[in-house]
């Protein structure tokens, strides 16, 4: 790491703004992230001996056969996906605050925005959020401004990540409360709905959930409806190829992580958040939205509309502070989806279904390990298995093999499971490896 400033450089910089030292100025955060210890050579190197260096340190990284899931996914990117997101054009864009100079920038979010109203059967997209988090954070908070009430009920089954986002929009307000939805072999149980939604903002369901099952929607938006309260779908929208769109089942809002399309898996993202909702609820959408409109001249053009958020408006007016999108993400989505089609998502959606079907089926005739639920899954599933869950991962990745997640962490109540998944990157011989390092480690 090179640093510019010199001695002098620094002391005057701390003298200007009354800080007596560099270690002052930084005591509220804790020394433990302030001074960590590389293991750096002692003697400086060129660039050629560097990269040397790093070609070292990256070869001993460990890059296993995984078969994790829970959120994000690994699948295949067609070629043209990242031929068109590293177009100079796009991957230099700055915000598209001037139509007249970013036609091609706004076209593709509005591209964007009609594939994902498509997707989840709803009226209106926006532009992108950060990530599934933030989008289902959001419409949940949309929820409570346009019912005005401050009872929020959420499925079991949904994303933990989503839940510890959400409760960061609420952490300083105790007025606000969360009601669970108890499970019912893993997924949500209907007949607890009607007494848990009285006086609520809102419903919040994934689908499929974050144990992999799919939850029956049926009737779901009519319970809520008759509470008074609205329904968020959260869902993976490669799963909408054969699965319901929420749209189709009475959503209020519909949300969704969209790694799955063309975003390649990384330490933490960027991902993308998808937002749609009904026209009713338009206003209340966070971020910004692209609008389709005419010149003087007749001509077909593009702008941002809508743009309820606070760089517009004030404050306390707005529907959310998150004032921008991920505008390359995005349009890696929607390329995309544009190569697949309606035809080939479904036939997507049904190889990943193919494969955890038969992964589930290999792996519960093992002896000693069993499917933790009966309910119908998509991609991933509950596998029960004998002993330590963790201790038998840490077995099989040293063979090669990342088997899964252990759930005991965050649902202790599941016991020694694992959350197994498997997308349409994997091959039979692939499952069938899987099925030999777990058999070894046990």
């Amino acid at each position: 790491m090179y640093i510019p400033h010199t001695k002098k450089d620094k002391e005057e910089m701390l003298k200007t703004i009354g800080a007596p030292s560099f270690e002052d100025l930084v005591k509220q955060v804790p020394s433990k992230f302030l001074w960590p210890k590389f293991n750096l050579p002692a003697e400086s190197l060129d660039e050629a001996q560097s990269a040397a260096r790093m070609a070292g340190l990256a070869a001993r990284n460990c890059r296993p056969l995984s078969f994790l899931g829970a959120g994000a996914y690994e699948r295949y990117t067609p070629a043209a996906v990242k031929a068109i997101t590293s177009r100079t054009e796009f991957l230099t864009a700055y915000t598209p605050y001037q139509p007249e100079a970013s036609q091609g920038t706004l076209q593709a979010i509005y591209e964007f925005q009609s594939t994902v109203s498509a997707l989840y059967a709803m009226d209106c997209a926006n532009a992108s959020m950060y990530d599934g988090a933030s989008s289902f954070a959001e419409a949940v908070r949309a929820a409570v401004r346009v019912t005005g009430r401050k009872k929020i009920v959420y499925a079991a089954g949904v994303n933990p990540q989503y839940m510890d986002t959400l409760k960061t929009y609420f952490a300083h307000s105790p007025e606000y409360s969360y009601v669970k939805v108890p499970m019912k072999d893993g997924a949500m149980d209907k007949a607890a709905l009607p007494a848990l939604l009285e006086g609520a903002a809102c419903l919040a369901v994934q689908t499929p959930n974050f144990l992999g099952l799919i939850e029956d929607m049926a009737g779901v938006s009519d319970l809520a409806k008759k509470a008074g309260a609205l329904l968020v779908a959260a869902a993976d929208p490669v799963s909408l190829g054969i699965l319901a769109a929420p749209g189709e089942y009475g959503a209020d809002f519909a949300v969704g992580e969209g790694q799955s399309l063309g975003l390649p898996l990384s330490y933490g993202g960027p991902y993308l958040g998808l937002f749609s909702c009904k026209k009713e609820h338009v206003r209340q959408m966070p971020g910004r939205i692209c609008g389709l409109t005419k010149d003087k001249d007749g001509r077909r053009g593009f702008v941002l509309t809508l743009q309820a958020r606070e760089q517009h408006i004030r404050r306390d007016k707005a529907a959310s502070n998150i004032c921008s999108n991920e505008a390359l993400c995005a349009l890696a989505a929607t390329v995309y989806s544009a190569l697949y089609g309606p035809e080939g998502l479904k036939e997507l959606a049904e190889s990943n279904a193919g494969a955890a079907a038969f992964a589930a089926e290999r792996l519960s005739a093992i002896k000693g390990c069993s499917l933790k639920f009966k309910g119908p899954f998509f991609n991933e599933f509950v596998l029960t298995v004998p002993g330590s869950a963790a201790a038998l991962r840490e077995k099989a990745l040293a063979r090669g093999v990342d088997v899964g997640l252990p759930l005991a962490p965050l649902y202790p109540e599941l016991g020694e499971t694992l959350l197994v998944c498997a997308t349409e990157t994997k091959t039979e011989a692939d499952i069938l490896k899987l099925e030999a390092a777990i058999k070894e480690a046990l």
